[in-house]
């Protein structure tokens, strides 16, 4: 049963991975966490997850095919809370370099590989940065300087720097987006859910965001206007 008392938290299942872990995470962070595939369900939520593991190509096909496209484009019409883990925050964005796929087109920006000259995939724990000064980076309060765990070898690039929230350095690719905000949509290359406290941190600061944002009680969220559909 949902609790009243916790914002209640839709993780997408389309078939993409990581579901479970992603479902336990947003729970010990302070969430009422359930997965779904249902597109009702999921738009009733105080909070989408869209959680995705392996090529965007593959994740975007069954995103498409599940029918719940429909509903990240009506919540980010509408500025309600989106969170984006890894490839389920690239398929947002207006294209990919892995495989030269075109995303959902809902946040403006691309992904790109790592340059030449960077091991592949980026894997393993890694330090989290602030970029000081920005708006969100209360949510990174007990995370800024912490190692969060990545596994991937590509990363969103936004059109507008001012939506990088934090920042990772591998190797020569330093100051590389990893997490990033727009308007109610929120994404992170690394992932929280299996970053141990770290992680659960990072979760329960966005999660106590929400309460700002339109579908909860609270003044909205007017210092983050929402991007709109692409």
């Amino acid at each position: 049963m949902i609790r009243s008392d916790r914002p209640s938290v839709a993780v997408l299942d389309y078939g993409a991975g990581n579901v479970r872990s992603a479902t336990r995470g947003f729970d010990a962070a302070g969430g009422d966490a359930f997965v779904t595939a249902d597109a009702d369900t999921a738009a009733a939520a105080d909070v989408v997850v869209v959680p995705g593991v392996g090529h965007i190509a593959s994740c975007l096909a069954t995103l498409r095919a599940s029918g719940l496209v429909a509903v990240l484009e009506d919540r980010i019409r509408r500025d309600r809370p989106v969170f984006g883990i890894c490839v389920g925050m690239q398929l947002l964005y207006e294209h990919s370099e892995e495989g030269d796929t075109p995303g959902l087109g809902l946040l403006p920006g691309v992904v790109r590989r790592f340059a030449p000259g960077v091991t592949v995939p980026h894997m393993g724990w890694d330090v989290v940065t602030a970029v000081r000064g920005h708006p969100d980076e209360a949510v990174l309060a007990g995370v800024a300087g912490e190692r969060c765990y990545f596994v991937h070898s590509y990363f969103a690039v936004p059109d507008d720097a001012a939506h990088v929230v934090a920042t990772c350095d591998h190797g020569a690719a330093e100051g590389f987006p990893c997490v990033v905000r727009e308007g109610s949509v929120t994404g992170t290359q690394f992932h929280p859910e299996k970053s141990g406290e770290v992680g659960r941190r990072l979760l329960a600061n966005w999660l106590s965001t929400v309460t700002d944002l339109p579908g909860r009680d609270g003044p909205g969220n007017a210092g983050h206007p929402g991007p709109g559909v692409r």
